[in-house]
């Protein structure tokens, strides 16, 4: 099962991109004419609260039917293949760099196996894993080589597998959120910037951090854009969905004014800020691929809320800009089918529907 590499070329359509997460479904088709790029198409919808628990199939059957109805309803032409790459969850995904002496090919494959076994929290026999040689350095052990390496445990690779089969796909590809969101708002030209992109969903915060389109770091936390609805929900002493409402007309509420909005959702995104920092402390002092941060992106639902943006941009005392996941996509002058706030939501998909057009098949 191959993460990373798996392309299957000549197809008579490309294989389309699937986002599957807790909450929806989203799919993204792209073609290739020439030396440009086409949105063949788009769409998405939601799965019932409780089919998929933190990367876990708990109720199939509405996991296939809303699979099913996201491929039926996209546009604006239909997908007429049956091929698929898949995202996989996050929070079930392990992602390293590696360091190991120079050697033959299939001493490699032992070595990795080893590191493996030494690195992650589960036993190798289950996980499915890959790995790929970087051809840009990044440790600074010398003599060594430097191996991105993925492992994501087998029974939840079956799962997504399963019911991806079960909705009448077949699937080419599988590859893990943080990767597809690399290929997605990086350029390749642009290789010396070190990039943290931060994936605000509805159901938790995804952390990943790139040298050049290098993903070297990922890390999920709980707080989501629900957490903000929720501590408004609590804070007015109004339901859920109003609070929702609330959310969506206004945002965050005024910092400056420090109204009651505002000061419901405080706690929740000064945790995100301590969480941040925690992350980026790590990945500077730590793991020392790079000396600094250089570009700060933001994506996911949550990140369409009004404030959040400047108000995030502030404490860190970076610049926070809400992502672009069409700079690979070379669609020449045309604008993209799906605006930029909602785009933001595709970006999984997106790079997923890239791998399917672009990327060799190397395994």
């Amino acid at each position: 099962m191959s993460f990373l590499n798996k392309k299957v070329l000549n197809f008579t359509h490309s294989p389309f991109g699937l986002d599957l997460s807790d909450l929806s479904v989203k799919v993204v088709q792209l073609e290739r004419e020439g030396k440009k790029d086409k949105i063949v198409s788009f769409g998405t919808s939601a799965i019932p609260i409780g089919s998929i628990v933190d990367g876990e199939i708990m109720k199939k059957e509405n996991v296939i039917s809303a699979i099913k109805e996201a491929v039926k309803k996209a546009g604006p032409k239909k997908i007429r293949t049956k091929k698929v790459i898949c995202s996989l969850p996050e929070t079930k995904a392990f992602l390293r760099i590696i360091s190991i002496p120079k050697m033959e090919q299939e001493e490699i494959k032992e070595a990795i196996k080893w590191e493996m076994e030494a690195n992650i929290p589960l036993p190798i026999d289950q996980v499915y894993y890959d790995w790929q040689m970087l051809e840009k350095k990044l440790s600074k052990e010398a003599n060594k080589i430097d191996i991105l390496v993925v492992a994501v445990a087998k029974k939840v690779v079956d799962q997504f597998v399963e019911v991806l089969e079960l909705s009448g796909l077949a699937v080419e590809g599988l590859e893990i959120e943080s990767i597809a969101q690399t290929r997605s708002f990086l350029d390749e030209r642009d290789d010396k910037k070190t990039t943290l992109i931060i994936d605000l969903g509805d159901r938790r915060t995804s952390f990943s951090i790139s040298t050049g389109t290098i993903p070297c770091f990922t890390c999920s936390i709980p707080l989501s854009a629900q957490s903000m609805t929720d501590a408004i929900s609590k804070g007015l002493s109004i339901s859920f969905e109003e609070a929702e409402k609330t959310k969506l007309t206004y945002g965050i509420g005024s910092a400056v004014k420090s109204d009651p909005i505002f000061q419901a959702v405080k706690p929740v995104l000064e945790n995100l800020v301590s969480e941040l920092e925690k992350s980026i402390d790590f990945y500077l002092t730590g793991l020392q691929y790079s000396a600094s941060i250089d570009q700060i992106i933001i994506c996911g639902g949550g990140a369409n809320a009004k404030g959040i943006i400047p108000y995030l941009s502030q404490r860190m005392s970076k610049t926070i800009e809400l992502g672009n996941p069409w700079v690979s996509v070379h669609i020449g002058s045309k604008l993209p089918l799906i605006d930029r706030n909602k785009s933001v939501q595709y970006s999984t998909a997106i790079g997923l529907a890239l791998k399917g057009i672009y990327y060799e098949d190397l395994s």
